[in-house]
């Protein structure tokens, strides 16, 4: 008893002590308290998933399938993830119509956010794909303008023209304009590669770089910011001037020659 008592007064006691209480009441709140929050997440997520099945079931399963696998009016699903749905809902693009042009049109949604949301979630629980971006993603903040105007003219000019105005592709098909278009929506659309266009993933070009493009697309198409060219007809490039150099230019100029020709055929008559 003298040797458990001497033990029991040893300088290091009180400190053994005071560590294993700590460590007992570290394991019990790692034990319990993530484990219920884990739970409740699990349990919205889950519902979340619920939710969006139902209206896939109405809306999506028709064209897409019972399980987005695909059918002949409709491709499959599986692994597009939550960005490709929150972009072709969210624009009114899907649910595409009964008649099929050359591509879907930008339209008016006709869902909520929050049923978007359950949508993009119970597609992404059939397979793993891009998620849906967060504001710092494509947010201003940070931005290189000069930096995204060279990528764009680099990857993407070609289709939607310089200024981001659209423009006509093959078969009746056409880039659409992106003056207006939410960042959120250009960030999924490089993302995800809708319809005609391809896919920018982040091995293509990184987080910073579809940041920089969304920034120069918002200066260009500001409506602050004045053409420092003049008359800009339209923005939308060669087509639009060269047939205005043709109609007015050329015009112009035989104009000038039938009035010249004229005065010089009274003047040779009098």
């Amino acid at each position: 008893m003298k040797k458990l008592s001497a033990r029991r007064r040893h300088p290091l006691a009180a400190l053994v002590v005071l560590l294993l209480a700590l460590a007992c009441t570290g394991g019990l709140y790692a034990v319990f308290a993530p484990a219920d929050k884990a739970q409740a997440d699990e349990t919205a997520q889950s519902l979340t998933i619920e939710e969006g099945k139902k209206l896939y079931a109405v809306g999506c399963a028709s064209c897409h399938g019972t399980g987005g696998q695909g059918t002949s009016d409709g491709p499959s699903l599986v692994g597009v993830g939550a960005a490709a749905v929150d972009f072709q809902v969210a624009t009114g693009r899907m649910p595409a119509a009964t008649s099929q042009g050359p591509q879907v049109p930008e339209k008016k949604n006709i869902y909520s956010q929050a049923e978007i949301d359950q949508l993009a979630a119970y597609i992404a629980s059939l397979g793993a794909g891009p998620s849906i971006p967060t504001e710092e993603q494509y947010g201003p903040e940070g931005a290189d303008i000069a930096k995204g105007g060279e990528l764009f003219r680099t990857n993407c000019a070609q289709c939607h023209n310089f200024t981001g105005k659209g423009g006509a592709l093959t078969h009746g098909k056409y880039a659409p304009t992106l003056e207006g278009v939410s960042p959120k929506h250009i960030y999924e659309a490089m993302q995800t590669g809708p319809q005609n266009m391809p896919s920018f993933p982040d091995t293509t070009l990184s987080e910073k770089n579809k940041k920089d493009i969304i920034a120069y697309l918002d200066a260009v198409n500001s409506e602050k910011t004045e053409s420092p060219g003049g008359l800009e007809l339209g923005g939308l490039g060669p087509v639009s001037e060269g047939l205005f150099g043709w109609i007015f230019g050329l015009g112009g100029l035989i104009a000038v020659a039938v009035w010249v020709a004229a005065r010089t055929a009274k003047a040779k008559k009098s």
